[in-house]
């Protein structure tokens, strides 16, 4: 017990001014062979009434021997001047590697904005949906063969909610809750159980389009699909307009522009026809706007719809969807057009 007291004593008047003597107060009172060890050795020889109180004073003495040492390390290398280039305030900061819009959202942007211009709104809505909004209010009745046109990622907790399959459900929002004219425009994600190649994905973006006010025609939307080919693709572009089938237009056409991938000669991307299809079109069926709760002898539309990734793949002459939900950056990198 006297050795405890004068080890302790040691321990409080020990004097550390430099690492040496760190490194000696460590040897003396923490190593294997110090002080501190050799008297837990004298264990044995403590008679066994006073063993307890012994091995208790001795780990005390022990954490109070670590303490010193921990705080008089701490205070040695705070007190330690500044090495290497860190000293040197006047030197550059390191720079900081900027992003950029991943090339979807500059596209997206890019879309609307050119619909915007001449007049169109844009809207928002929900990811998640119900059967009325996704299928039934756009003359998909029960069991019509149309609904086999999208393959449904349906929540199974609830069969009649499921991930939309096209931003065509703002549309019906929007006539539910609005009386012509309407004039706006729907971009968003969408979801369909599909295969996974290099033309598709089962997660893709879609900007739709939908026109309502007294005396639309054909006529109309056909101008308006010109102005905004040109816009997006340049001047010299040319489109065309196929019949087609949708269950909420009628009548209905598919749409294509000339390849500016390889100039209307042929390539990959538009199966050497020199024509590439980017959208689906037509005049709003009288149906829809009787379900929306819109008069369809008064009221006559247009709508359509194209996928944000298939703009994006002619627009910068890329040939794999995947490569947009990889998230690589070295790819990424490359669409610098709109700084953050």
């Amino acid at each position: 017990m006297d050795n405890i007291e004068k080890i302790s004593a040691e321990i409080e008047a020990f004097k550390v001014n430099a690492a040496a003597d760190l490194e000696n107060f460590r040897l003396k009172f923490l190593s294997k062979k110090s002080e501190l060890q050799s008297l837990l050795g004298e264990i044995k020889n403590v008679p066994v009434e006073q063993r307890k109180l012994f091995g208790q004073q001795v780990n005390e003495l022990k954490q109070k021997a670590q303490a010193i040492f921990e705080e008089q390390k701490q205070r040695l290398e705070d007190a330690a001047p500044v090495q290497g280039n860190l000293s040197d305030v006047t030197r550059p900061a390191t720079a900081v590697s900027l992003g950029s819009r991943h090339p979807i959202s500059i596209m997206m942007d890019e879309v609307c904005g050119i619909f915007e211009k001449i007049g169109f709104s844009t809207v928002a809505g929900p990811d998640i949906e119900d059967d009325w909004h996704i299928f039934t209010a756009l003359n998909f009745p029960e069991e019509h063969p149309a609904r086999d046109m999208q393959d449904t990622f349906f929540i199974d907790q609830k069969p009649d909610v499921a991930l939309r399959t096209h931003t065509s459900t703002l549309q019906v929002r929007t006539m539910e809750t609005h009386q012509p004219p309407i004039r706006v425009i729907c971009p968003g994600r969408v979801f369909r159980n599909e295969a996974i190649t290099s033309r598709a994905h089962c997660i893709f973006h879609q900007m739709e389009g939908l026109y309502i006010d007294e005396n639309v025609s054909f006529a109309d939307m056909k101008q308006t699909l010109m102005y905004f080919a040109k816009q997006m693709f340049g001047e010299n572009t040319r489109i065309r307009l196929r019949p087609s089938y949708f269950p909420f237009t009628e009548p209905s056409a598919e749409m294509d522009v000339s390849c500016n991938i390889c100039g209307g000669e042929g390539c990959a991307l538009c199966k050497h026809t020199g024509w590439v299809e980017i959208l689906g079109c037509g005049m709003v069926d009288p149906n829809v706007l009787e379900n929306c709760g819109i008069d369809s002898k008064k009221y006559s539309g247009f709508a359509f719809g194209l996928g944000i990734e298939r703009m994006t793949m002619l627009k910068y002459k890329t040939n794999d969807i995947r490569l947009y939900f990889e998230n690589d950056v070295r790819f990424l990198e490359q669409f610098t057009a709109a700084k953050l």
